[in-house]
């Protein structure tokens, strides 16, 4: 058996490539949108995929199924869960594919895939025992999804916190814990695949090794651990769930109706300085800026969004960009391409151009107007909270806040300002803050293109605590 793991560190997403070297075939579980990916890493193990999965109807990237599906590929997934939780772009298409329920089988040359209905995290999650038929008749390991990570388990308060559905977050954890129950069955030898590592935004735990044992997990996974009753685990694993950005409930909708195909990778074009000036003065699209928090607050493009191209970049983007947008980048000539893909894997297409930071000088070189954001530190922050002319505004989780925070400041998660930037004074300079920096400067940079005056504070929180009092 060939077995190959994939991992985007933006996502912190796993995807598996499992083959049969016997008969040249393969499955792809998980896969991303951008598929090419997985059939060029077969190609050189002299593999084809004949065959793509899927674990649930995912909500933090466009799954690559349906792409899968359109070049003639099989495809599996769920027809487990209610009626508002089925591949409905898959039932009476013309697609090769089916639908799996609790304890059935497909075959890959002589490996078996055999579904296992894990509900929780999603109503119709499944994940899939694995057995290499050439080598044994049980098990060697469990391609988990977003069931069971290294550390942790999915959180089953996404429907809710993120798809909008209404007092669904605790029947879906006491769902979850039924899961586990039957979790802690299983021979404890069998191998963990998971769908997500540390990082992802599907938990609150998740471990940074890429794979685990089912005994290991059973031991020092806190989640699992928490399961000594329902009740015990339902207030567990429901505390300090951080908030989920914006776009999750777009990828939950578009892989649930059928994600838009990709018509090759994009190839934004490299604008000239006159094409720069016409879509500033426009100011109709979305410039989004890829450089450091510094040369952003240095002086960028009026009404530019930052996203720093880091491990936060599909997060932040995803949670201040809508499909709709016409999106122009500024970013290094070398990571276009990187950036690019970022995007299309939370289904934002519409990349029409981009400046490198070289352009950007050149513009302002020219007389091109750059805009800069006022940066301070939490020395500011004592200097201003009291002043009914600003307003401390925190970023981070909710659950970072409740336990510690500068008195009187307001709360709003960066990943979700979008719904709750009618909340925050408009009135006001606002002092914005988070851990040490990374998150209010993308916060600072979407507040100030909606016309809040704001000051950066790029600082370290657990160092201004240790001197200051907070509550």
């Amino acid at each position: 058996m060939y077995f190959k793991q994939f991992f985007d560190d933006k996502l912190a997403q796993y995807a598996y490539l499992i083959g049969c070297q016997a008969n040249g075939t393969a499955v792809v579980i998980d896969p991303m949108r951008d598929i090419d990916q997985y059939i060029n890493a077969a190609a050189k193990e002299n593999l084809t995929i004949v065959a793509a999965a899927d674990t649930h109807i995912h909500a933090d990237y466009i799954s690559g199924l349906r792409e899968f599906a359109e070049r003639g590929v099989k495809v599996y997934a769920s027809d487990e869960g209610d009626k508002d939780w089925k591949y409905e772009w898959l039932t009476g298409s013309n697609y090769d594919y089916e639908l799996l329920n609790n304890g059935d089988t497909f075959n890959i040359g002589n490996i078996t895939f055999r579904a296992w209905h894990t509900p929780g995290h999603t109503p119709e999650h499944l994940s899939y025992f694995i057995t290499d038929g050439a080598a044994a008749d049980e098990p060697m390991g469990i391609a988990t999804g977003d069931f069971v990570f290294v550390g942790d388990v999915g959180r089953p308060d996404l429907l809710e916190s993120a798809a909008g559905q209404k007092d669904v977050m605790e029947p879906s954890a006491r769902t979850l814990f039924k899961s586990v129950e039957s979790f802690k069955e299983v021979p404890e030898y069998l191998q963990i695949w998971p769908g997500h590592g540390a990082g992802s935004a599907c938990g609150k735990a998740l471990g940074a090794i890429p794979e685990s044992t089912v005994g290991y997990e059973l031991r020092y996974n806190n989640s699992l651990k928490s399961a000594t009753s329902e009740d015990n685990f339902v207030e567990f694993i429901l505390e300090g769930q951080p908030e989920p950005p914006m776009y999750f409930a777009r990828m939950k909708r578009d892989n649930k109706m059928g994600p838009k195909l990709l018509d090759g990778i994009p190839q934004p074009d490299r604008l000239t300085l006159g094409q720069l000036k016409h879509i500033v003065a426009e100011g109709s699209s979305t410039l989004l800026d890829t450089r450091s928090k510094e040369a952003f607050a240095d002086g960028h493009l009026p009404g530019s969004l930052l996203s720093t191209l880091n491990k936060q970049f599909n997060t932040a983007a995803g949670s201040y960009i809508t499909e709709e947008e016409t999106i122009y980048l500024v970013v290094e000539e070398h990571n276009v391409r990187e950036a690019v893909i970022d995007l299309i894997r939370i289904g934002l297409d519409n990349l029409e151009g981009y400046v490198t930071p070289a352009d950007l000088q050149m513009y302002a070189n020219q007389g091109g107007e750059l805009n800069k954001l006022e940066v301070g530190t939490f020395e500011t922050v004592e200097e201003k909270k009291d002043d009914p002319q600003f307003k401390v505004l925190d970023v981070r989780k909710a659950s970072e806040f409740e336990e510690r925070h500068v008195e009187g400041a307001l709360n709003f998660a960066h990943t979700r300002l979008m719904e709750t930037r009618s909340e925050i004074p408009s009135d006001k300079t606002l002092l914005v803050h988070c851990q040490s920096g990374g998150r209010s400067s993308v916060a600072s940079a979407f507040l100030a293109k909606h016309g809040h005056d704001v000051v950066l504070i790029d600082d370290n929180f657990d160092t201004y605590k240790q001197k200051v009092k907070t509550v």
